[in-house]
């Protein structure tokens, strides 16, 4: 699904846009998926784990997801740099159809601007456009008070809790929250 450009102007005065991707942001996309992976604890790669990313995966991955009609990727450019990015996927069976996973990761250098809340509108605005839509959902690591707050924000509630479902390198167990945010139309 193709989300078209929405320019918004971030906390600190900054203009931003949001969109699908575009061939165009390869490099950069790869450059973020390392980036973000040694900032944060919370998502559930390392660094090292990125080189699994290639051009022509991303560039798949982009055709795939522009292309699709249950799932999109939005990514947000700051001066042309890939601030953030998410993507909502929504399931296909009859049973599962009304469920929609989301998630969402900024570069540390862009947090406290506005941007995961501008994206969350963005997922939100998708999800309540389709009708079979009924709820949306996420996980998050504990000790991720930032992510939890924007969630909350967002509407989204806790609805469960994966006991010792993150290894560290260090061997810190942490678990792993779900959340679930109604669909209202």
């Amino acid at each position: 699904m193709i989300v078209n450009e929405t320019e918004f102007t971030l906390k600190d005065g900054r203009k931003a846009v949001i969109r699908s991707p575009r061939d165009e942001d390869i490099e950069g996309m790869l450059e973020y998926l390392y980036v973000t992976s040694g900032e944060t604890e919370f998502l559930l790669r390392y660094p090292e784990e990125c080189v699994k990313y290639t051009p022509e995966g991303e560039k798949a991955l982009f055709d795939r997801m522009n292309a699709a009609d249950n799932e999109t990727m939005i990514v947000c450019l700051v001066d042309g740099v890939i601030a953030g990015n998410c993507q909502v996927t929504w399931k296909k069976s009859i049973k599962t159809r009304h469920r929609a996973d989301v998630a969402i990761a900024l570069k540390r250098e862009f947090w406290g601007l506005g941007i995961g809340t501008r994206l969350f509108e963005e997922m939100i605005r998708i999800a309540e456009a389709n009708e079979n839509i009924l709820q949306m959902e996420l996980e998050f690591i504990e000790g991720n008070s930032r992510a939890r707050a924007l969630y909350e924000k967002m509407g989204f509630r806790i609805t469960g809790m994966r006991p010792n479902a993150i290894r560290l390198k260090d061997g810190t167990l942490l678990n792993e929250y779900t959340m679930i945010r109604t669909v209202k139309r």
